[in-house]
């Protein structure tokens, strides 16, 4: 029995979500083989030979695999799938964009964001916007499953794997990389961040949004909204927190004027610590929270950035 993880990396390096899927890959039991499609990517391909578990590291080096476009990379998988008994990536944009397409070409059942292993073919997955679990066994010979990244510790460098290069497929060509418009921010990005503080609806304005800055620099967090702030304009898509936005799981998250929608609510509430500031005593978000204070949050939260000094 053997598990290969689809890295995701930016060529250079590989992103944190690879290292909680080898995570969720090593409790599937046999070895962990890590799949690197990328273009002059041996740095990223060195790193996954180091994550501590990986006993293999496929390289592909191709220059239309530089961008990580779905139809080359799922081709790339498809090439040596035959000789895995489960296909993992990450349950974000980009495993979400190739494992569909490796499991259809394979004719299996994909199964999505997972958070627990339970044995070789027996997962749990998160159902109804998280408010219930679902424990889904798997008779499919390959299984291709996506990883929620919240549910799995990071795995541990130290690892010492061999790096095989392997021939990369023929470029598709069906899709080709036109431009991406990437926003630049000095803070942490919000899935990798260790303290977020977000804003809702009840912040009022764009302009509102302001007061939140001072403590997010105190604590070095990231900033999210709900998507009742996105939907009104106050703040950017890429700050949205929950079932249709980015999933997280910080040491510290502070809700400012977050009522606590179901979909909010799915997006955040396996944060260590939930910290909740409403005008509104019976607000949702309260019956998460470890801690909440009820006020008017243009008074409480400079008050504690004062009290942070």
């Amino acid at each position: 029995m053997t598990t290969l993880v689809i890295a995701e990396h930016d060529n250079a390096s590989l992103k944190g979500s690879t290292l909680n899927t080898v995570t969720a890959a090593a409790k599937c039991g046999g070895d962990v083989h890590v799949l690197v499609a990328g273009h002059n990517a041996g740095a990223a391909a060195q790193a996954a030979a180091q994550i501590a578990g990986v006993s293999k590291v496929l390289h592909a080096d191709a220059s239309y695999f530089a961008e990580g476009l779905a139809e080359n990379v799922a081709e790339q998988v498809l090439t040596i799938a035959s000789g895995y008994t489960h296909i993992l990536a990450p349950a974000t944009a980009y495993g979400k964009n190739i494992l569909p397409r490796v499991a259809a070409k394979l004719d299996v059942a994909q199964i999505s964001e997972i958070t627990r292993v339970e044995s070789a073919d027996t997962f749990e997955r998160p159902i109804y916007a998280g408010n219930a679990i679902a424990t889904v066994q798997s008779t499919d010979s390959i299984k291709v499953i996506t990883v929620r990244t919240t549910g799995f510790d990071a795995a541990a460098t130290g690892g010492s794997a061999a790096v095989e290069s392997v021939a990369a497929v023929a470029d598709s060509g069906k899709s080709a990389f036109v431009s991406r418009e990437v926003a630049k921010s000095d803070r942490p990005e919000l899935t990798a961040a260790k303290v977020i503080v977000s804003g809702g609806r009840g912040m009022g304005s764009a302009e509102a949004f302001k007061v939140l800055e001072p403590l997010a620099d105190k604590l070095g967090a990231a900033m999210g909204a709900s998507r009742a702030a996105v939907d009104a304009g106050y703040v950017p898509n890429d700050w949205q927190v929950g079932q249709t936005g980015k999933i997280v799981a910080p040491t510290l998250y502070i809700a400012v004027g977050i009522s606590g929608a179901i979909q909010h609510l799915a997006g955040m509430k396996d944060s260590k610590t939930i910290v909740a500031i409403n005008k509104d005593p019976e607000a949702p978000i309260f019956s998460v929270a470890d801690y909440g204070i009820v006020g008017d949050l243009f008074e409480i939260v400079p008050q504690l950035v004062t009290e942070l000094g």
